[in-house]
Protein backbone atom coordinates (compact mmCIF):
# COMPACT_ATOMS: atom_id res chain seq x y z
CA UNK A 1 0.00 0.00 0.00
CA UNK A 2 1.40 3.33 -0.95
CA UNK A 3 0.77 6.36 1.20
CA UNK A 4 0.67 9.83 -0.25
CA UNK A 5 0.17 12.62 2.26
CA UNK A 6 -1.53 15.75 1.08
CA UNK A 7 0.24 18.98 1.86
CA UNK A 8 -2.88 21.06 2.43
CA UNK A 9 -3.36 22.14 6.03
CA UNK A 10 -4.90 25.11 7.80
CA UNK A 11 -3.51 26.11 11.15
CA UNK A 12 -4.50 28.85 13.53
CA UNK A 13 -3.76 29.30 17.19
CA UNK A 14 -5.30 30.90 20.22
CA UNK A 15 -2.38 30.90 22.58
CA UNK A 16 -3.11 33.70 25.03
CA UNK A 17 -6.76 34.31 25.94
CA UNK A 18 -7.35 37.95 26.93
CA UNK A 19 -9.58 38.53 29.95
CA UNK A 20 -12.19 41.24 30.01
CA UNK A 21 -10.43 44.48 30.89
CA UNK A 22 -13.39 45.57 33.02
CA UNK A 23 -12.70 42.79 35.47
CA UNK A 24 -9.43 44.32 36.57
CA UNK A 25 -11.27 46.97 38.62
CA UNK A 26 -13.36 44.35 40.43
CA UNK A 27 -10.50 42.08 41.45
CA UNK A 28 -9.66 41.83 45.13
CA UNK A 29 -7.17 39.80 47.02
CA UNK A 30 -8.06 36.11 46.90
CA UNK A 31 -10.54 36.19 44.03
CA UNK A 32 -13.06 38.13 41.92
CA UNK A 33 -15.67 40.48 43.36
CA UNK A 34 -19.26 39.34 42.88
CA UNK A 35 -21.19 42.17 41.20
CA UNK A 36 -24.40 41.68 43.22
CA UNK A 37 -23.22 40.49 46.60
CA UNK A 38 -20.10 42.58 46.92
CA UNK A 39 -17.99 39.72 48.28
CA UNK A 40 -15.12 37.93 46.63
CA UNK A 41 -15.22 34.46 45.10
CA UNK A 42 -12.81 31.97 46.59
CA UNK A 43 -9.70 31.73 44.48
CA UNK A 44 -10.47 28.09 43.71
CA UNK A 45 -13.67 29.12 41.91
CA UNK A 46 -12.09 31.64 39.58
CA UNK A 47 -12.84 30.39 36.05
CA UNK A 48 -9.78 29.63 33.97
CA UNK A 49 -9.59 29.78 30.18
CA UNK A 50 -7.91 26.95 28.34
CA UNK A 51 -5.39 28.00 25.77
CA UNK A 52 -5.89 26.09 22.56
CA UNK A 53 -4.44 25.53 19.12
CA UNK A 54 -6.79 24.52 16.31
CA UNK A 55 -5.48 22.50 13.39
CA UNK A 56 -7.13 21.31 10.20
CA UNK A 57 -5.24 18.65 8.22
CA UNK A 58 -5.84 16.45 5.20
CA UNK A 59 -4.34 13.25 3.82
CA UNK A 60 -4.77 10.97 0.84
CA UNK A 61 -3.70 7.34 0.56
CA UNK A 62 -4.06 4.79 -2.22
CA UNK A 63 -3.83 1.04 -2.66
CA UNK A 64 -3.54 -1.01 -5.80
CA UNK A 65 -5.54 -4.21 -6.28
CA UNK A 66 -4.22 -7.20 -4.37
CA UNK A 67 -5.90 -9.94 -6.40
CA UNK A 68 -6.31 -10.85 -10.06
CA UNK A 69 -8.36 -13.59 -11.66
CA UNK A 70 -7.79 -15.25 -15.03
CA UNK A 71 -10.00 -17.83 -16.71
CA UNK A 72 -8.60 -20.46 -19.11
CA UNK A 73 -11.28 -22.09 -21.29
CA UNK A 74 -11.08 -25.09 -23.59
CA UNK A 75 -13.70 -27.10 -25.51
CA UNK A 76 -14.10 -29.99 -27.93
CA UNK A 77 -16.92 -31.29 -30.11
CA UNK A 78 -16.65 -34.89 -31.33
CA UNK A 79 -18.98 -37.56 -32.67
CA UNK A 80 -17.80 -39.91 -29.96
CA UNK A 81 -18.22 -38.90 -26.32
CA UNK A 82 -14.94 -40.47 -25.24
CA UNK A 83 -12.98 -38.49 -27.82
CA UNK A 84 -14.51 -35.18 -26.72
CA UNK A 85 -13.69 -35.94 -23.09
CA UNK A 86 -10.17 -37.10 -23.89
CA UNK A 87 -9.39 -33.97 -25.91
CA UNK A 88 -10.45 -31.61 -23.13
CA UNK A 89 -9.05 -33.61 -20.21
CA UNK A 90 -5.63 -33.86 -21.85
CA UNK A 91 -5.32 -30.06 -21.98
CA UNK A 92 -6.91 -29.68 -18.57
CA UNK A 93 -4.39 -32.01 -16.94
CA UNK A 94 -1.51 -30.19 -18.60
CA UNK A 95 -2.76 -26.84 -17.26
CA UNK A 96 -3.30 -28.04 -13.69
CA UNK A 97 0.11 -29.73 -13.59
CA UNK A 98 1.78 -26.57 -14.90
CA UNK A 99 0.08 -24.49 -12.20
CA UNK A 100 1.28 -26.87 -9.49
CA UNK A 101 4.83 -26.68 -10.80
CA UNK A 102 4.62 -22.87 -10.61
CA UNK A 103 3.72 -23.10 -6.93
CA UNK A 104 0.04 -22.14 -7.09
CA UNK A 105 -2.03 -23.44 -4.20
CA UNK A 106 -5.04 -25.63 -4.93
CA UNK A 107 -7.26 -23.14 -3.08
CA UNK A 108 -6.53 -20.57 -5.78
CA UNK A 109 -7.55 -22.85 -8.67
CA UNK A 110 -11.17 -23.73 -9.50
CA UNK A 111 -12.05 -26.18 -12.30
CA UNK A 112 -15.54 -26.54 -13.80
CA UNK A 113 -16.64 -29.00 -16.51
CA UNK A 114 -19.68 -29.15 -18.76
CA UNK A 115 -20.59 -32.09 -21.01
CA UNK A 116 -23.65 -32.11 -23.27
CA UNK A 117 -25.12 -33.42 -26.46
CA UNK A 118 -25.15 -31.03 -29.44
CA UNK A 119 -27.18 -32.28 -32.42
CA UNK A 120 -25.34 -35.39 -33.63
CA UNK A 121 -22.16 -34.81 -31.59
CA UNK A 122 -20.89 -34.49 -28.04
CA UNK A 123 -19.59 -31.21 -26.71
CA UNK A 124 -17.41 -30.78 -23.64
CA UNK A 125 -16.19 -27.54 -22.09
CA UNK A 126 -13.85 -26.90 -19.17
CA UNK A 127 -12.80 -23.72 -17.41
CA UNK A 128 -9.94 -23.12 -15.02
CA UNK A 129 -10.30 -20.01 -12.86
CA UNK A 130 -6.99 -18.96 -11.32
CA UNK A 131 -6.61 -16.37 -8.57
CA UNK A 132 -3.23 -14.65 -8.39
CA UNK A 133 -1.64 -12.56 -5.66
CA UNK A 134 1.58 -12.01 -7.65
CA UNK A 135 0.90 -10.23 -10.90
CA UNK A 136 4.33 -10.96 -12.35
CA UNK A 137 3.76 -14.68 -11.91
CA UNK A 138 0.33 -14.28 -13.50
CA UNK A 139 1.83 -12.81 -16.67
CA UNK A 140 4.51 -15.49 -16.86
CA UNK A 141 1.99 -18.33 -16.53
CA UNK A 142 -0.40 -16.83 -19.09
CA UNK A 143 2.43 -16.35 -21.58
CA UNK A 144 3.59 -19.93 -20.99
CA UNK A 145 0.12 -21.39 -21.62
CA UNK A 146 -0.33 -19.36 -24.80
CA UNK A 147 3.05 -20.56 -26.05
CA UNK A 148 2.42 -24.25 -25.28
CA UNK A 149 -1.29 -24.59 -26.05
CA UNK A 150 -1.71 -21.90 -28.68
CA UNK A 151 -5.29 -21.55 -29.94
CA UNK A 152 -6.52 -24.73 -28.27
CA UNK A 153 -7.28 -22.64 -25.16
CA UNK A 154 -8.74 -19.18 -24.64
CA UNK A 155 -7.27 -17.07 -21.84
CA UNK A 156 -9.37 -14.20 -20.55
CA UNK A 157 -8.09 -10.76 -19.71
CA UNK A 158 -7.08 -10.46 -16.03
CA UNK A 159 -9.70 -9.00 -13.72
CA UNK A 160 -8.12 -7.03 -10.87
CA UNK A 161 -9.94 -6.53 -7.61
CA UNK A 162 -9.56 -5.89 -3.88
CA UNK A 163 -10.18 -8.34 -1.07
CA UNK A 164 -13.14 -7.62 1.25
CA UNK A 165 -12.42 -4.89 3.77
CA UNK A 166 -9.78 -3.15 1.67
CA UNK A 167 -11.79 0.04 1.22
CA UNK A 168 -12.58 0.29 4.94
CA UNK A 169 -8.93 -0.29 5.87
CA UNK A 170 -7.83 2.35 3.39
CA UNK A 171 -10.41 4.83 4.72
CA UNK A 172 -9.16 4.24 8.27
CA UNK A 173 -5.54 4.66 7.17
CA UNK A 174 -6.36 8.01 5.53
CA UNK A 175 -7.91 9.27 8.77
CA UNK A 176 -4.89 8.22 10.83
CA UNK A 177 -2.47 9.91 8.46
CA UNK A 178 -4.56 13.10 8.51
CA UNK A 179 -4.51 13.11 12.32
CA UNK A 180 -0.75 12.61 12.30
CA UNK A 181 -0.32 15.50 9.86
CA UNK A 182 -2.45 17.74 12.05
CA UNK A 183 -0.51 16.79 15.17
CA UNK A 184 2.81 17.59 13.49
CA UNK A 185 1.53 21.00 12.40
CA UNK A 186 0.29 21.80 15.89
CA UNK A 187 3.62 20.71 17.35
CA UNK A 188 5.50 23.00 14.99
CA UNK A 189 3.25 25.95 15.85
CA UNK A 190 3.80 25.50 19.57
CA UNK A 191 7.54 25.14 19.14
CA UNK A 192 7.61 28.29 17.04
CA UNK A 193 5.89 30.44 19.69
CA UNK A 194 7.66 28.91 22.67
CA UNK A 195 4.77 26.82 24.01
CA UNK A 196 4.22 23.14 24.81
CA UNK A 197 1.58 21.11 23.01
CA UNK A 198 -0.83 19.42 25.40
CA UNK A 199 -3.47 16.73 25.05
CA UNK A 200 -6.11 16.75 22.29
CA UNK A 201 -9.42 18.25 23.38
CA UNK A 202 -11.39 17.51 20.21
CA UNK A 203 -10.79 15.27 17.19
CA UNK A 204 -13.34 15.49 14.40
CA UNK A 205 -13.28 13.95 10.95
CA UNK A 206 -14.98 16.51 8.77
CA UNK A 207 -14.85 14.87 5.35
CA UNK A 208 -14.08 11.50 3.78
CA UNK A 209 -14.22 10.30 0.21
CA UNK A 210 -12.94 7.43 -1.88
CA UNK A 211 -12.74 6.75 -5.60
CA UNK A 212 -11.34 4.22 -8.03
CA UNK A 213 -8.79 4.93 -10.76
CA UNK A 214 -7.30 8.28 -11.69
CA UNK A 215 -9.64 11.25 -11.82
CA UNK A 216 -7.73 12.68 -14.79
CA UNK A 217 -7.52 9.37 -16.65
CA UNK A 218 -9.14 9.91 -20.02
CA UNK A 219 -8.65 6.23 -20.89
CA UNK A 220 -11.57 5.17 -18.69
CA UNK A 221 -13.86 5.37 -21.68
CA UNK A 222 -11.75 2.91 -23.63
CA UNK A 223 -12.67 -0.76 -23.81
CA UNK A 224 -11.17 -2.81 -21.01
CA UNK A 225 -9.70 -5.28 -23.49
CA UNK A 226 -7.59 -2.53 -25.07
CA UNK A 227 -5.88 -1.56 -21.81
CA UNK A 228 -2.47 -2.87 -20.84
CA UNK A 229 -1.92 -4.71 -17.56
CA UNK A 230 -0.44 -1.63 -15.90
CA UNK A 231 -3.35 0.48 -17.10
CA UNK A 232 -5.76 -2.06 -15.67
CA UNK A 233 -3.95 -1.95 -12.32
CA UNK A 234 -4.10 1.85 -12.24
CA UNK A 235 -7.76 1.75 -13.16
CA UNK A 236 -8.49 -0.64 -10.29
CA UNK A 237 -6.46 1.35 -7.74
CA UNK A 238 -8.62 2.83 -5.00
CA UNK A 239 -7.96 6.17 -3.29
CA UNK A 240 -9.23 7.51 0.02
CA UNK A 241 -9.01 11.06 1.39
CA UNK A 242 -9.75 12.37 4.85
CA UNK A 243 -9.98 15.83 6.42
CA UNK A 244 -9.82 16.23 10.19
CA UNK A 245 -10.15 19.11 12.65
CA UNK A 246 -8.33 18.85 15.98
CA UNK A 247 -8.19 21.12 19.02
CA UNK A 248 -5.16 20.72 21.27
CA UNK A 249 -4.51 22.13 24.70
CA UNK A 250 -1.55 24.52 24.87
CA UNK A 251 0.68 24.63 27.92
CA UNK A 252 3.33 27.14 28.89
CA UNK A 253 6.94 26.33 28.34
CA UNK A 254 8.10 24.15 31.17
CA UNK A 255 10.96 25.65 33.16
CA UNK A 256 13.88 23.42 33.96
CA UNK A 257 14.42 22.98 37.66
CA UNK A 258 17.88 23.75 38.94
CA UNK A 259 19.39 20.90 40.89
CA UNK A 260 21.27 21.94 43.98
Amino acid sequence: MSLRQASQSRVFAELVPWADRGRENNLVSGGEMLPSLGRPLPSAQVPTSTREVHVSGTAEVSAGPDRAQVAVRMSSTKEAAAEAKRSVCRRLDYITQSLQQQGLQADNVTVTKDFRRVENAYHMEAEVCITFTEFGKMQNICNFLVEKLDSSVVISQPQFYHTPGSVENLRRQACLVAVENAWRKAQEVCNLVGQTLGKPLLIKEEETKEWEGQTDDHQSSRLSSSLTVQQKIRSATIHAASKVFITFEVKGKEKKKKHL
